[in-house]
Parts: structure tokens; sequence; C-alpha cells
């Protein structure tokens, strides 16, 4: 349901922004921002539409044929794709009447901000990991293809279909680097859910000794084989469908038109998709603040030497390799 009607206002008795007497803290947890604007390759665009080759046909080489001096030596050849960047734009649009402002003990907008950045953020990452509310003009997003190209085992197994247990999780992990190594990718970084750190450092040996023990010194939750491990704690992470995605990050574009920026305004309308005025500025003393950003997404899916066939046999909606995949749930 599109919204054009919401507004920070006060709420029915007691606000908790409007101080009584005593508090007027607010305490709340650090904003979390995007998984994806953090883990992938990001590109500034100049252009709304952009499109950048990558590798599609590998060369071949060919003997000559034994004892022929003067044989014929035979030609290959390379070829490139394009993928191509679409600019699609966020954007959102905070009202707060001035007087709920001047009645309040806290700094609002300093308030509000972050909490917008957290919620594109969200926005983002749902829709190039799992396809929630994805435009059309971006690139097809990693769950969906990673299936397709069954490039994912069972949580507890080294297998896809569930028949091949495995110790622990770390070892079904292993399994998926495995699998995806046929296929000419590797693994360089991990994305998971929220407390995947905490499973992790709960997994003992048979003397009771921590397997895993993360590196808080790269700045993230910690890693796991060597490699960035991250927990995508903005809300946005589909626990039901996989626990962690692994996969070659290099190949997964953002292309940045426009980046996150903030303008307030204290005229103007916000009016419905019918053009009905909902709400005039100027008239009932209110202001806005409003955000955008311009931003595009792809995924590179060049020829690998271990797997030069995209599809199966060209057949539409068939995968044989793609640089991502993830243990599911």
């Amino acid at each position: 349901m599109t919204a054009y009607n919401q507004i920070i206002a006060r709420s029915g008795g007691s606000d908790a922004l409007v101080p009584e007497p005593l508090s007027a803290s607010i305490i709340e947890e650090l904003p979390k921002q995007s998984a994806a604007l953090r883990l992938m390759r990001k590109t500034q665009l100049s252009t709304k539409t952009e499109r950048m080759p990558v590798l599609d046909v590998l060369p071949n080489a060919y003997f000559v044929g034994t004892g022929q001096d003067t044989g014929l030596k035979q030609t290959t050849d390379m070829a490139w794709k394009n993928v191509v960047l679409v600019v699609e734009e966020i954007a959102v649009i905070v009202p707060i009447p001035e007087a709920y402002m001047a009645d309040t003990d806290v700094p609002i907008w300093s308030e509000v901000q972050p909490r917008l950045a957290e919620a594109v953020g969200a926005l983002i990452d749902g829709a190039v990991f799992w396809g929630i509310n994805r435009p059309s003009t971006w690139g097809m997003d990693i769950y969906t293809s990673a299936t397709a190209a069954g490039n994912y085992v069972k949580d507890g197994f080294l297998d896809g279909a569930g028949t091949e247990p495995a110790d622990d999780f770390g070892q079904s992990v292993t399994a998926l680097g495995d699998l995806m190594a046929q296929t000419g990718y590797t693994m360089n970084g991990f994305a998971a859910r929220p407390g995947m750190n905490w499973r992790l450092l709960g997994i003992r040996s048979a003397q009771g000794i921590p397997i895993y023990q993360p590196d808080m010194g790269d700045g993230t939750a910690g890693q796991l084989y060597g490699y960035s491990l991250g927990m995508v704690d903005n809300g946005s992470w589909q626990a039901s469908k996989a626990q962690a995605i692994g996969g070659d990050w290099s190949k997964a574009i953002i292309g940045l038109r426009q980046d996150m920026t903030f303008k307030m305004f204290s005229e103007g309308v916000i009016s419905d998709n019918n053009g009905a005025v909902i709400l005039n500025l100027m008239q009932q003393d209110a202001v806005a603040m409003r955000l955008t950003m311009r931003m595009a997404y792809a995924v590179a899916n060049p020829v690998t030497i271990m797997q030069p066939s995209e599809s199966i046999d060209g057949a539409p909606g068939t995968t044989m390799r793609f640089p991502f995949g993830y243990v599911a749930s």
C-alpha cells in the first residue's frame, strides 16, 4: 500500500518525545546500514544507463599436429557481453508540524536522519539479496539467481538435497565453497543472518574447544575461514530462506549516480497519487525532510574456465554458473 499521509506528530496521551518534567533522552540501538553497499563493488555512474563489458567467450588453443612442420595453425576468438546498469531513484519524505518540533526537547532531525538511512539500507538489501520490491530494470536478485544455478547446500548438510549430513555449520559452508569452485568461482566473503557469529562461537570440538575464533580486528562481526563475515541486521534478512550468502563480491555491482542526500522544505504541498493534497506545509505550519538517492544494481556473470556455458543448452531461466551461493535454512 502506497502511503502519502504519514507524519511525525503527537500521539494520544503521553508523548515519548514531548518531555514531562524529568527526562528527555532517547535510548536506542545504533542504526544499521546496508550490507550490499558495504560488501559489493561500487562504481560511480555518469548517466542513467551504462553498460559494462564482461567476458563471454574464452579463446581456445590447438595442437598443430605431430611431425607437421608446415601444419596450418587454427584461429580462435574471444567475445564480450554487456552488463546493463539502470539507475532508479529511492526517495522518502518525513513531514513534522512546527508546533510539535517546538515542544520536543530532543533534536528530532538528528534522530530522523540516521533512521532514514537505515530504512534505505534495508530497502536496498531486500531488493538485491531477495528481490523484495526490486525494480524491474535491475539485475536479478542474488537468492533467485543462486537458486537457479543450484548454488546452495542445506543447513547441516553437505548437499542441496539434504542427504549428506555435516558435522557443523562450518562444514556446510565448505561444501558450498567446493560446489562453487567447480564452476570457477571462489567465495571471498559472507553475509549472514543476525546472530550467526554467536552460532559459530557455540560450535565446539570433541574436546570442548571453540572451533571458530572470529577476528574482530577487521571492523566486521568477524571472519569465517579467513574471509569477512558480516551480519545483516537492518531487518531485511530472510532467515526462512538462508542462513548465509557467500560469493565473489567483486562481481556484484552497485552503480551510484547520486549518493544519499537530504533537503529541508518549509513550503510546498504533499499529494497522493491521485493529485489530492494531503499536507500543505505553509498553510499547516509544517516542515519536511526529503531523502533521495539514485543507484543501479547488477551482477556480472562472466565466463569461467571451469564453466564456459552460462545456461543449459541455451534454455531460458537456467544457469550453469553464478558468483554467489547460500546455505539454505
